[in-house]
């Protein structure tokens, strides 16, 4: 179905972006034969075929550049956070073979360290390698567009070919359910309806005729699209571009060609790693350079270094961000939102700017009757609205007639299918015409069964719906004791107004004079203003002595391969009597105005990108609050220029006459913005103009045509149950209800994912001063080493995982939707307030508490404080049996080395109790605890399981002495508590402080 080839255009994409130029449209239709060589009747010759197809190649689309599965794989192992613990992961082995060949007991800490670091890599790698694999298939999904078979006249004969071999001057034969081949001019139509919505968003199908309507190629009528559907009707045409040249080939290879960005969260993580990076690099080089000055060889110098800045690297904290935002990729799933890139849960957090789609998204995408005008009056056709009037509609005879004209100039049924005709009416499944079908649910509702009224008002005979007539008509005879036969007519309003000479006002039939024309105006300007498409209905009985009993009516005489203007009945369709206006509107989805309304309290933007109308558009606009311009629409589309105003409704067209920065200046002045008509270059102009200008996007879409900007988005929104598999594939996120309003959780969840992160990073951080200080007394004070790699290793991949992992459960803050997005240029994940509060507050207060225990059991065992200052050398060499303590008792190496790994228990004990209280504290950054509340019920948990965890390591046989590990005396366990409660009452003191003095010394310093 494809080629391997890669074009020019591939490499030049703003040449893609600019609007295709075409004027096959536009000049007549044998100006086209002859540019192309073919007739209508003959077509091409299969030797004139045979030379443009190896001219221009196959009619099919070019596929990407795939990354192959082991870059991707590739990626994770080695991309951003990973890369800093691979280097501590190889700094490890370094360390352990210097040791190995200088010292003359060398130990297995550092190898060990390294093998975690590098397990830990390779763990989180293959699970965010699963969860984060995004399909590269998204040219493939275009092939799912091109029909299987194609109908081609050659040489005069008709013949199915494979639609690769179709080239420019094919002449081809489109029937009902078709898709289309390839772009064609039709020179021929009966009754076309195209669904365009994967070009243009249109949810209703497009009449298509010979005739030339719009200098647009996607309005005119008489061009149709390669891969687009013919709902209704036949067609001929001739073929005008194939391939990569058609609307939908540009599409695909400006998708394939567009770069997303880095995520936001991406760029926090780099930012992190480079503060981790310099921190550590900085410490390891002070340590190195006094350990020189203290002596040290420059082989122990260089352990020491690499010792220090492992030892800042927060081996566990890869692991605990992929988890935590898996397990917040699963949350949002259960609420609709189905995430394919981990990453972007944060980005619709930091989201500054939504360009939505209107069909599908901000619309149920199921045209319903909106309002009616008859007797003079706009009726709300809202079923409880008619229950209220059901005195006045009851006794309406133009009520009715209308109703009545509605129902039997009408095709559409519901499925017969008796499970379906037992749910509601407005959700039984129809076959139809988007609008006969919302006409026919509206009838239903408030008429009863259209069924039976048609089967006891048999239709005689009919004309449909075509392009070019613009109307729809139907004979019955009726049951209501008048003989003579009823034409019903329903269509475009000003073809129906020509046909009529009165209208049908309180029972009465008025002569369709001025005064009636002009309030006909006045109703369908009003209702044309709602964004509704409106119907005007018309009557007429034929007179009984002309039109008798079984009279052979003609409605097939329309000869549309000849003249498709022509029409010749054998009854009447001018002398009408006008009934009324029936309209009908895409209507919001329910909760989408309140969405909207959060978004704005969020301080999120929200621009609609439609292909639809700007009159409907803006309708749809106001209906959600999108926009609070009550102007007329063509005040909005007039304020484009305009600095000061607030909203603006920008058309396709003058967006085509707008260069770069007249369209930023558009995005930076109007906080309201609906742009309409527009192609599927533009989405992908409009979202590079927000990116320019500094916002995060994110856009919304379904169609094949969302795909560029989708792709192109800092995050892609697909709808799951509308959305094709091209925009499913080219976004970041799917929509399984296809509902706007879950966009909103989504938010929060993104929202809330970085506050936890950042919770999850001052705690994980706050054990590394702790973690860190034993070195540098070792180093500095020469004393046995207080806390050894393997307890370190304990505490950051095993009782820290869990409760870093918790505070993803933590619910969000009450101004969490209050607040403007996250400022991506200055609020960061890891600030330096946050370094500091870990560091040299939280981290501090842990060392302190470990230092105090590691003296008290040293002590106990004979070694006081004086008695460990310079001890090392003589602590750590094996030489050594008979060392004495401070009460004179004798040592030997195996007995220093026990009590060593006691202190290394002890002090690792003191940390996961103290960490008790950091967890707590890290709960809220504002919040007092007693506010905040212990409602998360996975972190209550992890804090049973991290001490749980602590006794098992510390006192299970053999797992204990495997890990160096000794039982502690139960007193021992008492010792931290001190420390403990010092950290809970000064970070509720802080609270305390920044809540009463917001903006104080204690807020810009404490504050993360």
């Amino acid at each position: 179905m494809f080629r391997d080839r890669n074009p020019a255009a591939r490499d030049n994409l703003e040449a893609l972006k600019n609007e295709i130029e075409l004027d096959e449209h536009k000049i007549p239709v044998s100006e086209v034969y002859r540019r192309y060589g073919t007739t209508p009747a003959m077509g091409l010759t299969e030797e004139r075929a045979g030379v443009i197809l190896e001219r221009d190649g196959p009619n099919d689309l070019t596929p990407a550049r795939t990354t192959p599965e082991i870059v991707r794989l590739a990626k994770n192992m080695f991309g951003g956070f990973a890369m800093l613990l691979w280097i501590g992961a190889f700094l490890c082995f370094i360390a352990h073979f210097l040791e190995l060949y200088t010292l003359e007991d060398p130990q297995n800490d550092n190898m060990y360290l390294g093998i975690a670091l590098a397990s830990v890599i390779i763990i989180t790698g293959f699970f965010s390698y699963h969860q984060e694999a995004k399909s590269s298939k998204i040219m493939e999904s275009f092939k799912y567009l091109v029909p299987q078979a194609a109908c081609v006249v050659r040489h005069g004969r008709s013949r199915n070919i494979d639609p690769e071999n179709i080239v420019v001057g094919d002449i081809v034969e489109v029937r009902r359910g078709d898709r289309i081949p390839a772009d064609i001019r039709i020179i021929r139509a009966h009754g076309l309806k195209v669904d365009n919505s994967s070009l243009t968003g249109e949810s209703e199908p497009q009449s298509r005729g010979i005739e030339y309507t719009n200098e647009d190629p996607l309005e005119t009528r008489n061009l149709a699209f390669f891969g687009t559907f013919a709902v209704e009707g036949s067609c001929i045409g001739v073929v005008i571009r194939t391939g990569d040249k058609t609307f939908i080939g540009r599409i695909a290879n400006l998708t394939a060609g567009v770069q997303s960005g880095k995520t936001p969260i991406a760029a926090e993580i780099n930012h992190f790693i480079r503060i981790i990076t310099i921190i550590a690099v900085v410490v390891g080089v002070i340590f190195c350079i006094c350990s020189l000055s203290l002596g040290y060889t420059y082989v122990e110098a260089v352990v020491f270094l690499i010792s220090v800045i492992v030892a800042q690297v927060p081996e566990g904290l890869l692991a605990t961000v992929t988890v935590c935002l898996t397990l917040t990729a699963k949350r949002m799933a259960r609420k609709n939102c189905f995430v394919k890139n981990l990453e972007a849960i944060e980005t619709l957090g930091s989201t500054t700017v939504i360009c939505s789609d209107k069909t599908g998204t901000l619309t149920q995408n199921q045209m319903t009757v909106a309002h009616m005008w008859f007797d003079n009056h706009i009726i709300d056709a809202d079923i409880e609205a008619f229950q209220s009037k059901s005195n006045y509609t009851r006794f309406s005879h133009c009520w009715k007639a209308l109703t009545r004209c509605a129902m039997l100039c009408n095709t559409a049924i519901f499925r017969d299918d008796p499970e379906n005709m037992l749910k509601p009416i407005l959700h039984r499944r129809c076959e139809g015409d988007a609008s006969e079908t919302a006409m026919l649910k509206c009838m239903e509702a408030t008429v009863g069964s259209v069924s039976t009224y048609r089967t006891i008002n048999p239709k005689i005979c009919e004309v449909q719906f075509s392009s070019s007539n613009r109307y729809q008509l139907s004979i019955h005879s009726t049951n209501d004791n008048d003989e003579r036969y009823l034409l019903v007519m329903k269509g475009a309003p000003e073809k129906i107004l020509k046909n009529c000479s009165t209208i049908f006002v309180d029972g009465s039939e008025l002569d369709f004079n001025e005064f009636w024309k002009k309030e006909y105006e006045k109703a369908f300007k009003e209702l044309s203003n709602l964004g509704e498409r409106v119907l005007a209905f018309a009557d007429y009985r034929l007179p009984l002595n002309q039109y008798p009993k079984s009279f052979p009516f003609d409605c097939d005489t329309i000869n549309f391969h000849v003249n498709p203007y022509y029409e010749n009945f054998n009854f009447p369709t001018t002398g009408l009597r006008f009934l009324g206006l029936i309209s009908l509107i895409d209507p919001p989805r329910v909760n989408v105005a309140q969405a909207v309304n959060k978004c704005r309290s969020a301080g999120i933007r929200i621009f609609m990108v439609t292909g639809d109308h700007p009159l409907t558009a803006a309708a749809i606009a106001r209906a959600t609050g999108i926009i609070t311009d009550e102007s007329p629409t063509e005040t909005l589309l007039d304020n484009i220029n305009d600095k000061t105003a607030r909203t603006c409704v920008i058309h396709g067209n003058t967006l085509k006459n707008l260069n770069k920065q007249q369209l930023d200046d558009v995005i930076k002045h109007h906080e309201e913005v609906v742009f309409a008509r527009t192609s599927p270059q533009q989405k992908l102009i409009i979202v590079e103009s927000c990116q320019r200008v500094g916002e995060i996007v994110a856009v919304t879409g379904d169609g094949v045509n969302d795909s560029p900007a989708l792709k192109k988005a800092d995050i892609g929104i697909a709808m799951g149950i509308s959305g094709s598999d091209v925009s499913k594939q080219a976004s970041d996120m799917i929509l399984l209800d296809d509902n706007f309003a879950s966009i909103i959780t989504g938010i929060e969840e993104g929202r809330l994912i970085f506050d936890n992160l950042k919770k999850s990073i001052c705690y994980t951080l706050s054990s590394k001063i702790p973690e860190l200080a034993p070195f540098l007394f070792y180093m500095v004070g020469e004393i046995p080493l207080p806390l050894g790699t393997i307890a370190i290793l304990c505490i950051d991949l095993g009782t820290d995982m869990f409760p870093a992992i918790s505070l993803a459960y933590e619910r969000a803050e009450s101004d969490i939707m209050q607040r403007p997005p996250r400022d991506a240029k200055h609020e960061h994940l890891a600030t330096d307030r946050l370094i500091w509060m870990s560091y040299g507050q939280l981290g501090m207060i842990q060392a302190g508490g470990g230092f105090f225990v590691y003296t008290v059991v040293m002590a106990e065992n004979g070694f006081l404080p004086s008695r460990l200052l310079g001890l090392r050398k003589s602590w750590d060499s094996r030489a050594v049996n008979d060392l004495e303590d401070s009460y004179g008792q004798e040592w030997s190496y195996e007995q220093r080395k026990a009590l060593e790994d006691t202190c290394h228990t002890a002090f690792f004990v003191t940390v996961v109790i103290i960490q008790w209280t950091v967890l707590l504290c890290c709960k809220s950054r504002r919040n007092s605890l007693f506010r905040q509340g212990m409602s998360n019920q996975v972190l209550n948990m992890s804090i049973i399981f991290e001490t749980v965890l602590a006794i098992i390591l510390s006192y299970t046989p053999y797992i204990n002495r495997g890990l160096m590990m000794y039982p502690l005396k139960l007193h021992w366990w008492f010792l931290p508590l001190p420390f403990t409660l010092l950290v809970f009452v000064y970070d509720e003191w802080r609270k305390l402080m920044i809540r009463r003095f917001p903006g104080s010394f204690i807020d810009q310093e404490t504050s993360y």
